[in-house]
């Protein structure tokens, strides 16, 4: 087995060899739009983030906060199982162009909405762009520049979310108190006009490189693949926005019976998906690929969840106004970081790592609920969201490079689609959940939302009992 210390010597005399930089005339332009882009998208999520309660507020849809965080899941499902194809059949220029168009429509729709259908709209248009725009932006990277500076630029995509989520949600809430939470909205296809200006070189130099023809890869061609995969991500994203939908309808009351059928349907729909969709053990977490694979559902629905409902809590229920809500968007952004960078330091010893980060989401969720649980100060809460955000950051690169090495030519795309879709199904199934709860409640009450942070330690303490299922991913290390 190669040795760390061999491998990086290795890059540093492929770097040598060929000149590669990824500052040159040629590369500059090219990176500095893609980082640009990445930038963009950061900056839209937190912003999306951190202005939603005041949407659904002023909206008076504030019960249906599971439905709309669930349906970007839903179409970015759809996205991921499309996208790789038609790169890999059309270029990356195509997908990005689509991309930046459905970027601006789900912004135009969330912008002008004046009820929940069109905001529901807007977030699938957006779903579908990011994952457009994930999948366009990583195979025009692959397409133009060397091999040795793909890491080099996957590493600068990281850190291109630490400013937007330390400026973004403060420079979001003061937007939204002052002036008005419809031109956070509108700033987003503002913005993107001089990064997609920016982005034309790029897309110039991939224009003039020759398209691949539909290959065999894994279980045929690419074609095939995809008539194979697609009926299957339009199931799942049809069953988890029904799912978010009925369980809204629920009340302590009436428990209908066509609610509990169509609730039944989507959840036997989405497993029916998910068998699929995800690599063989996902769903039962066996040792190995597939362990790895329900790790990050797990990780990802504990973390996720929480975090998309703690703007909601610090503006409902601690009465906080959207620029404190922020903080914690911004809190992520600098500990997730952070907990990559100690991954990428120790990732010699994933176990380790992934036994450490669960622990420090588990017991970091477990004070961010204290706000909830036992009214304690928002700073402890904070101070336990810190806690989780680092260690999302040791367990979530990890997961991802754990992926990578477990899997071979014949399934990277696949492995690594799966990782998302399951971070995604997970993420969309817990938001189905809470806004049952919501539902149930009748209003964003103390015991609602507890439940709800409840459901999100027990997922991380789930991860964290689970961890050991992905020693058998590399069975030479440890």
């Amino acid at each position: 087995m190669t040795s760390k210390t061999d491998a990086g010597s290795a890059v540093a005399e492929r770097e040598l060899a060929s000149g590669a930089s990824l500052f040159t005339r040629q590369n500059a332009p090219v990176v500095i739009a893609v980082v640009a882009l990445v930038t963009l998208g950061a900056f839209e999520n937190r912003a999306v983030l951190t202005a939603m309660p005041t949407v659904l507020l002023e909206l008076d849809a504030v019960t249906s906060y599971g439905l709309v965080g669930a349906a970007p899941l839903a179409t970015y499902l759809v996205a991921l199982a499309t996208a790789g194809w038609w790169a890999d059949r059309r270029g990356p220029v195509p997908v990005l162009r689509v991309g930046a168009l459905t970027f601006v429509g789900g912004m135009a729709a969330v912008a002008s909405a004046t009820g929940l259908p069109a905001l529901v709209l807007g977030r699938l248009l957006s779903g579908l762009a990011e994952g457009l725009l994930d999948v366009g932006v990583m195979v025009l990277v692959a397409r133009v520049l060397d091999p040795v500076l793909r890491p080099k630029v996957v590493a600068m995509f990281a850190a291109a979310w630490v400013l937007p989520s330390v400026l973004g949600p403060v420079v979001t809430g003061a937007v939204t108190e002052w002036i008005g939470w419809r031109w956070v909205f509108i700033a987003g296809p503002v913005v993107l006009v001089p990064v997609w200006l920016a982005l034309r070189p790029a897309l110039r130099v991939a224009r003039g490189l020759p398209q691949e023809e539909a290959v065999v890869v894994g279980e045929g061609t690419a074609p095939a693949r995809l008539r194979g995969v697609l009926p299957w991500a339009l199931l799942a994203a049809v069953a988890l926005v029904a799912l978010n939908l009925v369980t809204e309808q629920l009340t302590v009351q009436a428990l209908t019976v066509s609610v509990a059928v169509v609730s039944g349907l989507a959840v036997v729909g989405l497993g029916a998906s998910a068998r699929r969709l995800l690599p063989s053990g996902a769903l039962r977490a066996a040792c190995g690929i597939g362990g790895v694979i329900a790790l990050r559902g797990l990780v990802s629905a504990a973390f996720m969840g929480i975090g998309a409902f703690l703007p909601l809590i610090l503006t409902v229920l601690r009465h906080h106004g959207p620029l404190t809500a922020g903080i914690s968007l911004s809190i992520t952004g600098l500990t997730w970081s952070s907990g990559s960078a100690i991954q990428s330091r120790f990732s010699a010893r994933p176990m380790a790592l992934l036994r450490v980060g669960f622990t420090l989401v588990t017991m970091g969720l477990v004070g961010t609920a204290l706000i909830v649980w036992a009214d304690a100060p928002t700073a402890v809460g904070l101070v336990g969201w810190a806690m989780a955000g680092l260690g999302i950051g040791m367990t979530s690169g990890t997961l991802s490079v754990l992926i990578m090495s477990a899997s071979d030519d014949s399934n990277q795309g696949r492995n690594n689609a799966g990782g998302q879709m399951a971070a995604s199904m997970a993420s969309a199934v817990f938001y189905a959940a809470a806004g049952a709860v919501l539902a149930v409640a009748g209003e964003p009450s103390r015991l609602a939302f507890g439940v709800i942070a409840g459901l999100a330690v027990a997922l991380a303490a789930m991860g964290l009992a689970a961890s050991g299922r992905a020693r058998c991913a590399l069975p030479t290390i440890e």
